[in-house]
């Protein structure tokens, strides 16, 4: 009868699965491989989905995979849906999401903020010390805003005038409250993005439902619109919806080969914007959606190209990275017709 040593039965091991040893023909042992490490650094729409789909759907006979999803927030406050609470069509707890349905498959849920990735060592560190493994590592980390695009914004003064534009439910309660606290007859003003941003329509489906608060609520005031664009996304459909729904309104102020309506100056105590086009408008309450860039932990992986991350689109693994698969808005998709 053969003997084996313990480096024999750990070479043995090293297959998908597990292997099987017949000791002289009589009895069978199971060596079981650890199985596959996948980390997820993300846990919105996108890394969640992942996640979901990587334990639940598992092919027949396929390893059973071990799967980390990295994301600081306990509650997930989604971007879909949330013009309409906006427009007081919906409830903010509606959009809230938390992580049960996850863990009960077997995912492993870390309520952390990922702070740098080792391609070479393949893991992840987080903010508090913790070092995750992988064999694959999905980055799924959304947008950062570019606060600097426009001159005279900041995180401070996204305080005051919100943005909105981020998986949270801060941001979206302060546009609420700005908008609830305008006097009739005011002025709101919206600063549209640069592409490319997150969700194409986005900010015009905003407009349609701040503009439907206004009529509901506030029917004296006004929705004024700088685009430093010369065309958007659906345009003709939203031009369609504030000509017929709102067209006393809402004012559009899209930029044309003479007028440039980017933004120049915001003086937050006078509470103006002025465009390049030499446009003043004063307000009451605003929106400013800067130009945005692919999450930050994008950019420490190295897998960045510029603002966004260049993707094989047949599979979404980075160009830049080694086994690292970028998913949802930080992805530049040039090879196909697939907006963030």
């Amino acid at each position: 009868m053969a003997t084996y040593s313990r480096r024999d039965f750990g070479r043995l091991g090293l297959g998908a699965g597990s292997a099987s040893l017949a000791l002289g023909g009589a009895t069978t042992f199971a060596i079981a491989q650890a199985a596959p490490k996948v980390v997820i650094v993300g846990g919105g729409a996108g890394g969640a989905t992942v996640a979901h789909y990587l334990l639940k759907d598992r092919a027949p006979g396929a390893p059973r995979l071990d799967v980390t999803l990295i994301e600081p927030n306990p509650v997930y406050s989604s971007s879909f849906f949330s013009n309409l609470y906006l427009g007081g069509l919906r409830t903010l707890e509606s959009l809230s999401h938390g992580y049960e349905g996850l863990r009960r498959i077997g995912v492993k849920v870390v309520h952390d903020f990922a702070t740098s990735v080792d391609p070479t060592q393949r893991t992840v560190t987080t903010r508090s010390g913790g070092r995750f493994a992988y064999d694959r590592l999905v980055l799924s980390p959304g947008i950062d805003v570019k606060y600097d695009s426009i001159p005279g914004y900041s995180l401070a003064v996204s305080n005051a005038l919100p943005h909105g534009y981020m998986t949270s439910a801060v941001g979206k309660r302060q546009l609420k409250a700005a908008m609830e606290g305008m006097k009739d007859g005011g002025v709101f003003a919206m600063v549209m993005p640069n592409a490319p941003y997150r969700c194409p329509p986005g900010p015009y489906e905003r407009a349609c439902m701040i503009a439907h608060y206004l009529k509901t609520k506030k029917p004296k005031s006004k929705l004024v619109i700088l685009d430093s664009k010369k065309a958007f996304s659906k345009q003709a459909v939203f031009t369609e919806a504030f000509e017929k729904h709102y067209k006393d309104i809402v004012e559009m102020n899209l930029s044309t080969e003479i007028d440039d309506f980017s933004v120049t100056a915001l003086d937050v105590r006078a509470r103006e914007i002025t465009t390049k086009a030499g446009k003043k408008v004063k307000f009451d309450a605003a929106n400013i959606i800067p130009g945005q860039r692919a999450g930050e932990i994008a950019a420490k992986a190295g897998v960045t190209k510029g603002d966004w991350v260049a993707i094989n689109p047949e599979n979404f693994r980075a160009v830049e990275g080694r086994d690292i698969y970028v998913i949802g808005d930080a992805t530049a998709m040039t090879a196909a017709e697939m907006p963030k």
